[in-house]
């Protein structure tokens, strides 16, 4: 196969063709009926099933973090904004108690319009961040991060400071289960269908030479927004089914550095720019921690980060990476975003 996006002949092979393509489907399949079919076995109690929604909501942040990190290229460490901007959006809305609001909103249009909210300020932000490169982007999103993160602290008329927020409780967990599991296949379905499609395929060239795809009559900046929105989008759903059924949300649960960094190190683990690493990563890096923690509790963030430098020293494509192609590798990754930053601060460069 003959790519020119970069600009110059570059030949990609196939590896597995269809009938690769065939079995990767049947095998997704098969796991989504197991997992389907989980909540009727025996011994699978409420714990069970909060751990593996849990798991699930770890999955789609991940899964939305790709849209930006691994399809355009640009490293957001602040993704975890837009899941407490919907967490909390959400709580407000449901709230009842007198040092909070006392709306008591049903739950669906609650969570609907904090993903709204979460859509809206990551497209405002966007705009003004989308521009930048390179580690410019990535420092600036950290600071959004933490920015909204203390307005949300200091706003105690409205989401009760560090108090916190409680939510009516959630006692139907089978079908909570179920209702986020529909919404993370969804998620990967249309994940699936956007990287065979022309707009994926612009942004992938934006990933790999921006000048190359503008010269090309791409235009960037509204690509990377509007992936970008409906990341901030998802995240935020997810991040008030999230609040739903944890019943409550302060400031320093709901806006977690941690959970940034646990989807750029599934995505990485499972494979950059791929459809199924996030999952297949994010899937194996929940179920290490709980066994790092279980065993290895006052050590198992030091494994964590010798776990990360083994990723990027020999699976740099990740595990779904070795054997799909259209796959990133973690060390060009880097080498562009340093290099984008890089080149906007040549001498006699215009800003």
């Amino acid at each position: 196969m003959k790519s020119t996006t970069s600009g110059k002949p570059v030949f990609i092979a196939r590896r597995g063709g269809p009938r690769l393509r065939l079995v990767l489907v049947r095998v997704s399949v098969g796991l989504l009926v197991a997992l389907a079919v989980l909540p009727t076995l025996p011994g699978v109690g409420d714990s069970a099933l909060f751990t593996l929604t849990l798991m699930l909501t770890s999955v789609a942040v991940a899964v939305n973090w790709n849209l930006t990190g691994g399809f355009t290229g640009y490293v957001d460490f602040g993704h975890a904004a837009w899941f407490g901007i919907g967490a909390y959006t959400t709580a407000m809305l449901m709230s009842l108690q007198t040092n909070g609001p006392q709306i008591g909103w049903p739950a669906p249009p609650a969570m609907i319009l904090g993903a709204v909210v979460a859509g809206a300020v990551a497209a405002a932000i966007g705009r003004a961040t989308m521009r930048l490169k390179g580690p410019y982007f990535s420092i600036a999103m950290l600071g959004t991060f933490v920015a909204v993160r203390e307005i949300v602290r200091v706003s105690g008329g409205l989401t009760g400071g560090g108090v916190g927020l409680t939510l009516p409780p959630y006692l139907n967990r089978p079908l909570f289960y179920y209702i986020q599991l529909a919404l993370v296949a969804g998620l990967v379905a249309f994940t699936w269908w956007l990287r065979g499609t022309r707009f994926g395929a612009a942004l992938v060239a934006i990933r790999e030479d921006e000048v190359g795809a503008e010269m090309r009559g791409i235009n960037t900046t509204r690509l990377k927004v509007i992936v970008f929105s409906f990341a901030g989008f998802s995240t935020g759903l997810f991040g008030g089914l999230w609040a739903y059924q944890n019943t409550f949300v302060d400031p320093d649960i709901a806006f977690v550095e941690l959970r940034t960094v646990d989807a750029v190190m599934g995505t990485m683990l499972g494979g950059l720019g791929t459809v199924a690493g996030p999952v297949v990563g994010t899937v194996a890096l929940f179920w290490l921690r709980e066994l790092l923690w279980a065993n290895l509790l006052d050590y198992h963030l030091i494994a964590q980060g010798v776990l990360l430098i083994v990723i990027v020293l020999f699976l740099p494509r990740g595990l779904v990476g070795i054997v799909d192609p259209r796959g990133a590798s973690v060390t060009g990754l880097w080498r562009r975003w340093i290099g984008r930053g890089a080149r906007e601060n040549e001498p006699g460069k215009e800003p």
